[in-house]
């Protein structure tokens, strides 16, 4: 059976679809087998799993508005080692879909339901707000992921997060709890980010990732090459951190 883990944050810019697309690799490397949603209408966890977005045959639109099954639309991303759902800009009228249904809430629990026992995880890379199809991400998940900035403006979003997380936990979806807040863009030559770092452990605990992820040229480089940064370069600091995050979730994890 699947942990199912959502990687979200309602701030952009946060390194959230380049941990999800990374992560997704790492655990693939590690053995496992990875679903990879992308969940955002931007496409961009498809396009850097080296997809053609605009030429996909199904997306998850598809099978959110009962087009096919979830099965027709996964798809295998070769030379990244794991599945993927794939998305484009018509995840914008699957929301829109949704509004009108009952249960609309529950459209992505239902579909993964059917497939989450063929996977170790399936990872769920949600939009940078909190509409529809990230309150589908989270009532469908186990747990949720956190990439952050350490800048203070960061702190205010994760706590806009946590609260809405805690709302989910208590009205829809009991399992929902915080997997870990991952530090993205790490400068450790920067008091802010020291500083921001001190303020998460205070708060958060062992919820916060040992692992911090590099401000890393070829990690920035490798989605515009269609790929994760452990096959465009597997050398780079960016690649070998997502491969130590990877081992210390699976550390932590019954999977």
């Amino acid at each position: 059976m699947a942990k199912i883990l959502s990687i979200a944050n309602q701030k952009g810019g946060v390194g959230k679809t380049t941990t999800s697309v990374n992560l997704a690799a790492s655990l693939s490397r590690y053995r496992k087998n990875v679903l990879l949603v992308d969940l955002d209408p931007q496409g961009n966890a498809t396009a850097g799993s080296g997809l053609n977005k605009q030429k996909c045959r199904f997306t998850n639109y598809h099978f959110l508005t009962e087009r096919v099954n979830i099965e027709q639309v996964i798809v295998d991303s070769a030379h990244c080692g794991y599945k993927l759902l794939p998305a484009n800009g018509d995840l914008i009228a699957a929301e829109v879909a949704l509004m009108h249904e009952c249960e609309r809430e529950r459209k992505l629990e239902r579909n993964l339901n059917d497939i989450k026992d063929k996977f170790d995880f399936i990872l769920i890379d949600c939009p940078p707000s909190l509409n529809m199809l990230t309150v589908n991400a989270l009532v469908a998940s186990d747990s949720v992921l956190i990439p952050m900035q350490c800048e203070y403006y960061a702190l205010e979003g994760l706590s806009a997060l946590s609260t809405t997380i805690s709302n989910i936990s208590k009205q829809i979806n009991p399992k929902l709890r915080i997997e870990g807040i991952l530090r993205t863009m790490y400068d450790p030559r920067s008091s802010l980010t020291n500083a921001v770092s001190a303020q998460l452990r205070k708060y958060f605990g062992d919820k916060l990732y040992r692992v911090s992820i590099p401000r890393n040229v070829r990690l920035a480089e490798a989605p515009s090459h269609g790929m994760p940064a452990l096959i465009y370069d597997k050398r780079s600091k960016g690649a070998i951190a997502y491969l130590a995050l990877a081992s210390e979730i699976l550390k932590y994890s019954k999977v």
